[in-house]
């Protein structure tokens, strides 16, 4: 393949799907790290602290480095339809190991202190693949202006063929295919209440399957909707809410480069509806 190869450019011309891709990780640890990031960022924290099963770990820093002296830490974790956030400033690494990421890891609070306001978190990583640095370092530089106090950038959200790709903290809303102009409308959007359907991977925490029922809904009904039951027979999720019932079969797309810096191809998987508002089949 070409050196000039961008998996986001194939992606988007491939009109692969964005529906169904945010993340599903239930709970997420980020540490705020200025300096240089390698491929695999987060494994310099398993130096200082044992970080169990169920939490995803994420480095974060400034657009433009450390703001302050210290480190800032949020811990997310899924509560009903939203995360809930709490955050402490740290000396350094060497302190996450008093952090209580046992009870993080099982949806618990580990005691920090509540964090009401909105994040952005958009992933910069270029060691990791070279998308996410071209394109999310633009967006990152647009929200800060708006969102000084709010805006970060992060190593790893998933995903890299949708960059630019941003994570919504506390809606777990997460947005991809992202530049500048739209980046800053869909967190307006965001920030607002709504949920930017066009542009929107799914809502994290959530299967796939799940993602792509309540953006269907979403986009059917032109409001937020309240989930309120999940059924999985084989490849078929019925997703219930306050809005209806939607039948989302799971598929598997063409192979396809998953990233930049990986030639092996590999299909991903679809959501499709096949029953429910707006449905034909």
């Amino acid at each position: 393949m070409p050196d000039d190869f961008r998996c986001s450019t194939a992606s988007l011309l491939d009109d692969e799907p964005l529906a169904g891709t945010a993340p599903t990780d239930r709970a997420f640890l980020f540490v705020e790290y200025a300096g240089a990031w390698g491929r695999d960022a987060p494994s310099m924290l398993t130096e200082h602290v044992v970080v169990p099963d169920g939490i995803r770990p994420q480095l974060i820093r400034r657009h433009r480095g450390q703001s302050r002296h210290g480190l800032t830490v949020f811990a997310a974790w899924l509560d009903g339809d939203r995360f809930a956030v709490e955050t402490t400033r740290l000396s350094s690494l060497a302190e996450l190991s008093g952090l209580d990421l046992a009870a993080l890891a099982e949806g618990r609070s580990p005691g920090l202190t509540p964090h009401d306001d909105l994040l952005w978190l958009v992933c910069t990583n270029g060691r990791r693949d070279v998308c996410c640095a071209e394109l999310g370092r633009p967006v990152t530089a647009t929200l800060a202006q708006s969102w000084p106090a709010e805006t970060w950038e992060t190593t790893h959200l998933g995903g890299h063929r949708f960059a630019a790709t941003l994570l919504a903290l506390p809606s777990g809303i997460t947005l991809g295919r992202l530049d500048p102009v739209s980046a800053l409308q869909g967190c307006r959007e965001v920030a607002a209440g709504a949920h930017p359907v066009a542009r929107s991977r799914g809502r994290a925490g959530l299967p796939g399957a799940v993602q792509a029922a309540e953006l269907h809904l979403v986009g059917e009904l032109g409001r937020p909707v309240t989930l309120t039951g999940v059924r999985v027979e084989g490849d078929r999720t019925e997703v219930t809410s306050d809005a209806g019932t939607v039948v989302v079969r799971t598929t598997r797309g063409q192979p396809r480069r998953q990233s930049c810096a990986d030639l092996k191809t590999k299909p991903a998987a679809e959501y499709v509806v096949v029953a429910g508002l707006g449905s034909t089949a």
